[in-house]
């Protein structure tokens, strides 16, 4: 069975007022993600081993194979943007008790868990993406993957919020400030009660 787009769990102009306009989202969802899911759909039609497969089956099956690497790439982008969609939220940015406790217990303070996630997601060069994880320990981390690689693949752990830093997700909005737009995701838009959702069913 193909692989097809989600729909947005929000209006396309949901997001104006908290600094992600509607073109953003028309053309991020509908060109971009779009985009990812046609050529995976292409892949898995010319080779019969992706058949049959769900799309973390084929994240692990194509994962550091060269000459898979177009599939790993969309099948990697198509699986990342799933849960950008869903790490928005237009009254996003208040963090629920449950997740609060649990990022003070491991960064010590909101503010050192915003201050990390910031790092991560400024420092990744180029296209990439930085992510909040439940770690095999049981501890909550920030990591960052380049491109269209992410924590399912780098085996980083359980994924509670993922940030997508590719130029795509925020120049119409924030031209070349990066940084303004992780500041502004982490306090306007980040889906803390989706995020909180993620680990009690860790």
């Amino acid at each position: 069975m193909a692989f097809e787009l989600p729909s947005l769990p929000f209006a396309y102009n949901a997001l104006a007022n908290r600094g992600m306009c509607q073109e953003t989202l028309e053309l991020h969802h509908d060109k971009h993600h779009q985009a990812y899911v046609t050529a995976l759909n292409g892949f898995v039609e010319s080779k019969p081993e992706l058949q049959g497969k769900s799309l973390e089956e084929i994240i692990l099956m194509v994962k550091g194979k060269p000459d898979m690497a177009p599939v790993f790439n969309n099948a990697g982008q198509h699986w990342n943007h799933i849960l950008f969609w869903q790490n928005l939220a237009p009254k996003g940015g208040e963090i629920p008790h449950a997740l609060s406790k649990k990022l003070v217990e491991d960064f010590g303070t909101i503010e050192k868990f915003k201050a990390d996630f910031k790092a991560a997601a400024a420092s990744q060069f180029g296209s990439g993406w930085a992510w909040l994880v439940l770690g095999s320990d049981g501890k909550l981390k920030v990591t960052k993957t380049a491109n269209g690689s992410n924590p399912l693949a780098e085996g980083q752990g359980k994924v509670l919020l993922g940030l997508d830093v590719w130029e795509h997700s925020y120049y119409l909005d924030f031209r070349n400030r990066r940084p303004d737009y992780i500041t502004n995701y982490l306090d306007k838009l980040a889906n803390y009660e989706f995020a909180e959702a993620q680990l009690q069913s860790a």
